[in-house]
């Protein structure tokens, strides 16, 4: 059996967000961020052609692609804040069995309008 490449996660720490009303009781509905998960640490690796290519056919642009450590609740849509401060919307989450402990792969595309926070 071939044993499973030990992953680290030494390029930062990234916080998770959800996209919801953030508007006070009886206001109109306004989009924010609610925090969902934070300082989980992320390695960020290279956006490969074929990734790239695939989100371009579908009028995506993926611009970062950020390794983090498996954590149930993330998902696509969510919003990811890492240490450069942008805000990046997970267009995929893709779980890596193959290395050890088990991790998800972010595909980030760059938010256009950032959100205010809840």
């Amino acid at each position: 059996m071939k044993k499973p490449i030990t992953q680290t996660f030494n390029d930062g720490v990234l916080a998770v967000y959800r996209v919801d009303n953030i508007a006070a009781p009886g206001n109109r509905l306004k989009d924010g961020l609610l925090l969902k998960f934070g300082s989980i640490p992320y390695e960020e690796r290279t956006v490969g052609v074929t990734r790239f290519v695939l989100n371009m056919q579908a009028q995506s642009t993926i611009v970062k692609l950020l390794r983090i450590p498996y954590v149930n609740g993330v998902s696509m849509g969510d919003v990811v804040i890492p240490i450069d401060g942008e805000q990046y919307k997970i267009k995929q989450a893709q779980v890596i069995k193959e290395v050890e402990p088990k991790c998800l792969d972010l595909s980030l595309e760059r938010v256009t309008t950032r959100y205010e926070f809840g």
